[in-house]
């Protein structure tokens, strides 16, 4: 599987945004395709994140739908 990582920048480094408290975030990586939670999000409740998921790239301004970082090449 090709590395999903950030349109403009490259980063693989996301956060996604608790649709009922903006405030609330989860940050993980993207290695291997797979999301690895950061050291900070595995000792809490992380949010889930699906296909639809609004994310954030933790480096750039960049955001959109999840599913579009499978789309990256």
């Amino acid at each position: 599987m090709a590395q999903m990582k950030c349109p403009v920048c490259g980063s693989q480094r996301f956060y996604v945004k608790d649709p009922e408290d903006q405030y609330n975030t989860c940050v993980f990586d993207l290695k291997n395709g797979e999301i690895e939670l950061a050291a900070e999000e595995s000792e809490s409740d992380p949010l889930e994140v699906g296909e639809e998921t609004e994310t954030f790239c933790n480096r750039c301004a960049w955001h959109d739908k999840f599913k579009i970082l499978k789309q990256v090449r």
